[in-house]
Order: C-alpha cells, then structure tokens, then sequence
C-alpha cells in the first residue's frame, strides 16, 4: 500500500505539514518543496535544530517540541538518520509521514504501518501534488 495513488491522494487531503530537516536555503529541494506546499494551502513546520527560523517560521529542534497536531511528517533527511524520525512521528501521532526522494526505510515502513500511519518513500511531495493537482 505504498505510494499508491488513494494513500497519496489521502495524504494532500491534510494541511498542516511538519517538514524535517528544512533548509533556510531556496535552491535547496527543502526550502522550495515547502514553499510549493505552503502557496498551495498547507501550513508548513520547519524542523532543524540548526535555524530559530525558516520561510518567517519558527523552526523547531524535534518534532517532539511542536505543540499543534501535525498531519503530515515531511522527511528531508538521508535513509540512515530517519527511523528516530519516524519514532517521534509515532509518539506525536502524525497521521502520515512522507520520505523524500531517495529516502527509504523499510523497518520505518513497517513501524508506520503499525501504528496505522499512512506512509510514503522515496518520492515528491511537489510531484505529486503536481501530478494530481496542477
């Protein structure tokens, strides 16, 4: 049931998006996936320990230091660093998580699975929405 087309569409019926290492940098997929989303409706998290703030956002250290609910967890990160990632998407219980391009984790797969939390990898977010909305 990955990447399937009911799950994705499902997941672009959620609006507020947690995006996790974000970069302040506009030629960085991150920073210009993010703006796509937040210009067509979503509202749009930054997560990195690294900025105080992104896009005129408050960026947050963890996922686990956002006080609102998040629907979608939107993962910037490389495969090796994402499962800690998808753990505090469980605890904060994210209704789904969505790894970028190039992005994969099976164990993470099956942990989002269990926790019925729809799960995407290993593709766009602005692609997608391109795709079914554009």
């Amino acid at each position: 049931m990955v990447n399937n087309e009911a799950v994705i569409r499902k997941v672009f019926t959620m609006k507020t998006i947690a995006v996790v290492g974000m970069s302040p940098k506009p030629e960085r997929p991150s920073n210009y996936v993010s703006l796509y989303m937040s210009q067509n409706g979503y509202d749009i998290i930054p997560v990195n320990p690294g900025h105080d703030s992104i896009m005129g956002k408050s960026s947050y250290s963890s996922l686990l230091d956002i006080k609102e609910n998040i629907d979608i967890v939107n993962v910037f990160r490389r495969s090796e660093y994402v499962l800690p990632i998808i753990h505090d998407a469980v605890s904060i219980q994210a209704k789904a998580i969505w790894l970028q391009d190039g992005v994969v984790s099976e164990e993470g797969r099956k942990l989002a699975e269990e926790n019925k939390i729809l799960f995407i990898m290993n593709d766009c977010l602005l692609r997608r929405h391109k795709q079914y909305y554009g």
